[in-house]
Parts: structure tokens; C-alpha cells; sequence
């Protein structure tokens, strides 16, 4: 998926946008994904990963 993180897998979620006369129509909330070059294990590779996961230290950013 494109827009999902690399890490823990976060994708977009669907559901409805109700306004205030109730109408319904669809709507996708994307999670907040971005680029990074990332250490894993002894090489750099570059990652989508979502701003949660940056956050948490889940990731070790490498040093360009």
C-alpha cells in the first residue's frame, strides 16, 4: 500500500463525513507517512514511516 508505514503498518482508514443536515458521503483519513533514511541493522535504507512511530523511537534515523 502506498501510503501506509513500513514499521507498524498503519494504513488509511475509511468511514463517513456527516454533516450537520446528516448528509453522508465517504471519507479516508491517511495516516501522517514520511520519507526517511533509515539505520536497519548495519545498512541505511530509506523508508516511508509514519510520524508515531518517528516519535516513539522505534526508528534510528541515519546521519546524511
Amino acid at each position: 500500500m502506498a501510503r501506509s508505514c513500513e514499521v507498524c503498518g498503519k494504513g488509511p482508514v475509511h468511514g463517513h463525513q456527516i454533516s450537520h443536515a446528516h448528509n453522508v458521503s465517504s471519507r479516508v483519513w491517511y495516516p501522517n507517512v514520511q520519507r526517511f533514511k533509515v539505520v536497519v541493522g548495519k545498512t541505511r535504507r530509506r523508508m516511508k514511516v509514519c510520524t508515531r512511530c518517528l516519535r516513539s523511537g522505534k526508528i534510528v534515523k541515519a546521519v546524511s
